[in-house]
C-alpha cells in the first residue's frame, strides 16, 4: 500500500434528510362532499449509515468526498398515503473506524466487524397527517404536523488498525524488516530512522493453515505523547492490538532503559495500553555472538524475551510460536 494512499483521519460534513410534512387533506367524493380527514403521514428523512467493509484498509475514498447529504422525505398524500422515505446514504469504512462528533468530541459509534451497520446521523421524522388528530370534538382537523428537520454537523472518522500483534520500538529497531520476513507485506526498509511513515499490516502464516495479523507503526521516540517525532498520530493504532511486541536492537546502549522509555510513552498516551500482554524481541542478533547475548540477557526487563535476527532467521520460528501461544492464552 503506497504511503500516499494511507489516510486514517478525515473530517466530513453530514446532513440527514428532512422528514416529509403530513397531509391536511379532507376526503371529497362525488357523493360525499365532506368525508372527513384522510391526510397521510410524511416519509422520514434519509439516514446516513456507516458500514464495515473488511476489504478497505484506508479512508482515502472519503478524502475528497467531504459532504454527505441524505434525501428528504416526501409529503403525505390523500387516502392516508404515507410519503416516500428519503434516500439513505451508506458510507463504507474499514474495520476499526471510530466516528466522533467534531464539535463535542462525543463518540458516536465504532465499526469492528464486516457488514456491521450503525446509524451515523438520523433522518428527521415525518409529520403526522390530519387523520391522527380527529376526535369527537374535532371532526375535521385542517392541520397536520410538519416534518422534522434533519441533523447536520461535522463528523470525524478515525481509523484504528485492528491487529492481533502491534510492533512497538524506537525508529530503526527492525520492525519493518521483521514484518517483511514473516508476512507478505512489503514495507519500505532503509538504514535510517523514520523509514516507516505510515502503519503497515501483514498476515503471519502459522502451522496447520492458521494465521494472525501483525501491525507495524512508525517508530516511537521519547516525548512522542507530546507530539515529538511523528507524535501521537499513529499511537492510536496499537490501542486495538491484542498484544504488543516490543523490539529493541541488541546493540542498544541500555535495553532496559529503552524498554522503560517505550512503556512510559504508551502510558502517557493511554494508561490502558499497559494492561496488554507484552513480549520483547531483541533484534539484529546476527551482529552479536553468544557471549554478547549472555551479557545482554542479564539485564533484560521482566517480560518474556526472545533473541531474533530477521536477516539470518534466528529465533523467527520460536517468535511465531511464542506469539501464537500468548494470543491463544488470552482467549482461554
Amino acid at each position: 500500500m503506497a504511503s500516499s494512499n494511507f489516510v486514517d483521519y478525515v473530517k466530513i460534513f453530514c446532513r440527514s434528510g428532512k422528514g416529509g410534512a403530513g397531509s391536511a387533506h379532507l376526503r371529497r367524493e362525488k357523493f360525499e362532499a365532506k368525508g372527513g380527514p384522510d391526510g397521510g403521514d410524511g416519509g422520514r428523512g434519509g439516514h446516513i449509515y456507516l458500514k464495515g467493509n473488511d476489504q478497505l484498509w484506508t479512508l482515502i475514498h472519503l478524502k475528497y468526498q467531504r459532504h454527505i447529504f441524505a434525501g428528504h422525505g416526501e409529503s403525505g398524500g390523500r387516502s392516508r398515503s404515507t410519503g416516500a422515505d428519503g434516500k439513505d446514504v451508506t458510507i463504507e469504512v474499514p474495520l476499526g473506524t471510530v466516528a466522533v462528533d467534531a464539535e463535542t468530541g462525543e463518540r458516536i459509534c465504532e465499526i469492528t466487524e464486516h457488514d456491521q451497520v450503525e446509524i451515523l446521523v438520523k433522518g428527521g421524522r415525518g409529520g403526522l397527517g390530519n387523520w391522527h388528530f380527529k376526535s369527537p370534538t374535532m371532526q375535521t382537523p385542517r392541520f397536520a404536523q410538519p416534518g422534522e428537520d434533519g441533523i447536520e454537523g461535522a463528523v470525524v472518522l478515525e481509523l484504528k488498525i485492528l491487529a492481533d500483534v502491534g510492533l512497538v520500538g524506537l525508529p530503526n529497531a527492525g520492525k519493518s524488516t521483521l514484518l517483511s520476513t514473516v508476512t507478505a507485506a512489503k514495507p519500505k526498509i532503509a538504514d535510517y530512522p523514520f523509514t516507516t511513515l505510515v502503519p503497515n499490516i501483514g498476515i503471519v502464516p502459522y502451522r496447520d493453515h492458521r494465521s494472525f495479523v501483525i501491525a507495524d507503526i512508525p517508530g516511537i521516540i521519547e516525548g512522542a505523547h507530546e507530539g515529538k517525532g511523528l507524535g501521537i498520530r499513529f499511537l492510536r493504532h496499537i490501542e486495538r492490538n491484542s498484544m504488543l511486541l516490543f523490539m529493541i536492537p541488541v546493540d542498544s546502549p541500555n535495553i532496559k532503559d529503552e524498554f522503560d522509555t517505550l512503556v512510559n510513552e504508551l502510558a502517557q498516551f493511554n494508561p490502558e495500553l499497559l494492561d496488554k500482554q507484552k513480549v520483547l524481541a531483541i533484534t539484529k542478533c546476527d551482529m552479536a555472538d553468544q557471549e554478547i547475548k549472555s551479557e545482554v540477557a542479564k539485564e533484560l526487563p521482566d517480560v518474556k524475551c526472545i533473541f531474533i535476527s530477521s536477516v539470518t532467521g534466528e529465533g523467527i520460528t520460536e517468535l511465531k510460536d511464542l506469539l501464537w501461544e500468548e494470543l491463544n492464552m488470552q482467549k482461554v
